[in-house]
């Protein structure tokens, strides 16, 4: 089997991953499920479980050797695998529980050796992280790239994603922890002067949103955090970001890597420079 279709063959996986677990949020919806508290008023339903349980499904049929990196069932197989998929579920259980459809089921593949230098398409361990796909289970949208392209599938048909400014619209990332406070605050962001002149804040406490920055729907999504590169929320949408060109770094304009500090992905360099013009500032 050639590395391309390999490629390809992981992302179909991570697709139909995406998609299994989409079809387990749409059909639980609505109904009354049970809650698992994490602690600092974090939970997760029945619907986390189920979708989890789904994409691991999925994925053991295609890679029953790969390791596993799971929101709800944490990890399953060697930490430092060559191959490890990570799986978020349900981006957005409080939405999805308060009966807000803006939900996100992450799916994205990390491959490589640990160890090793690190570059703009790769994790701080060395690791790549490129086949990825974001479903949106109430949108009925798939994004998802294999490393070299970006696309969105609607009705079985795939589109080219086209990163774009023009709506101005930016989500910042409001839910605590705040670790880089005092040095940044996304209510600070929002309060810059520069801010309302070039841009229009959106909050949705979702990672859908790093999708919609690929998908020309979002001007930029800003977050606070460490490197968020490994991070089962955000792998998938910042590979898809990538891929499609989107312009990717911490908040402070540097890689992302071991010392990075949070997540700016912006459509464009020059929305890009602003909202890290303000942040700097």
């Amino acid at each position: 089997m050639t590395d391309q279709h390999a490629a390809a063959e992981d992302a179909e996986t991570a697709a139909a991953g995406a998609e299994a677990g989409a079809r387990v949020v749409r059909a639980l919806y609505g109904r009354r499920l049970a809650r698992v508290d994490k602690g600092g008023g974090d939970f997760a339903t029945t619907a986390d479980l189920e979708a989890e349980r789904a994409i691991l499904d999925v994925i053991r049929a295609a890679r029953p050797d790969d390791a596993v990196l799971g929101e709800e069932g944490g990890q399953q197989g060697a930490a430092g695998a060559v191959r490890q998929w990570l799986v978020d579920p349900l981006c957005g259980t409080l939405n999805y529980a308060a009966g807000t459809l803006v939900v996100a089921v992450n799916v994205a593949l990390r491959e490589g050796e640990s160890g090793g230098g690190a570059s703009r398409d790769l994790a701080p361990s060395g690791r790549l992280v490129a086949v990825a796909a974001v479903a949106d289970p109430f949108g009925e949208e798939l994004f998802h790239t294999d490393g070299r392209n970006a696309r969105v599938r609607r009705d079985g048909v795939d589109t080219p994603l086209e990163p774009s400014s023009a709506t101005r619209l930016v989500d910042v990332n409001l839910d605590p922890p705040f670790p880089s406070a005092p040095g940044f605050r996304g209510v600070d962001l929002l309060a810059h002067p520069g801010f309302g002149r070039w841009f229009r804040p959106r909050v949705v406490s979702s990672t859908l949103a790093v999708a919609w920055v690929a998908a020309g729907r979002r001007a930029a999504y800003v977050t606070d955090g460490g490197d968020l590169t490994e991070s089962v929320h955000f792998a998938a949408g910042i590979a898809l970001c990538r891929a499609a060109g989107c312009v990717v770094t911490d908040l402070y304009g540097a890689p992302l890597g071991p010392a990075a500090r949070g997540l700016v992905v912006a459509a464009d360099a020059e929305s890009h420079g602003r909202l890290i013009s303000m942040i700097r500032g």
